[in-house]
């Protein structure tokens, strides 16, 4: 019988799905990199290794409970130098902060609290729509997975981590409306967009255990 503590996720256990995840963004380098280069600056890559680094090394040596751990990812976000990507990893890391529980331990509910805040945070920064081509097109179905998920912190994962692919593949079909990709138009059609993919390898990372 699978009792309340069960079905929570700990810190430490969340800290382990974040290094899958900045994982994720390390080996992706060179496919972000080539994927930027058709209609961006060719920095993308670079830069998502960076905030990678960046979130690795604030988790490992967080202090404190799990708003404490991301609190400190986004703070060391935000210092880094880099492109749009920056600020909008910025803003969602610290709503994840803002919805998280006090202490060290989390249930399914505190997830969906959490990345429904980051959502809209970031939303409103953002202002880019499903189908605009952007990392909202990840985001935004796998929090809504999440939020319709009924099981616990891990099957919400796996139900994010699908969404958020399946949205980035979507961005192939899309035209792009935002950033130096908008000016090619149609021309963006067939390419995926670069921080969908991204977006797209985080949570694949988190939905490893």
């Amino acid at each position: 019988m699978t009792t309340e503590c069960d079905a929570m996720i700990t810190k430490s256990e969340l800290v382990e799905r974040l290094a899958h995840a900045c994982a994720e963004l390390e080996a992706a380098e060179d496919e972000l990199t080539g994927i930027d280069a058709q209609f961006g600056d060719a920095d993308h890559g670079l830069t998502m290794v960076k905030i990678a680094h960046a979130i690795q090394q604030a988790t490992r040596t967080s202090q404190g409970g799990i708003r404490e751990l991301f609190d400190d990812a986004a703070m060391a976000v935000m210092a880094l130098n880099g492109g749009s990507a920056v600020p909008l990893w910025n803003t969602w890391l610290d709503g994840l902060q803002e919805g998280a529980p006090e202490g060290d331990r989390a249930t399914a509910d505190h997830i969906r609290a959490m990345f429904s805040h980051a959502l809209d945070e970031l939303s409103d920064i953002s202002g880019a729509q499903v189908g605009d081509k952007t990392l909202m097109d990840a985001v935004v179905p796998a929090t809504q997975a999440m939020l319709a998920c009924e099981g616990d912190a891990a099957a919400l994962f796996d139900a994010a981590a699908q969404a958020a692919w399946q949205g980035a593949e979507h961005t192939k079909e899309c035209v792009a409306k935002f950033g130096r990709a908008k000016s090619y138009g149609e021309k963006t059609l067939g390419t995926p967009d670069a921080g969908a993919v991204s977006m797209a390898r985080f949570f694949q990372g988190l939905a490893r255990a």
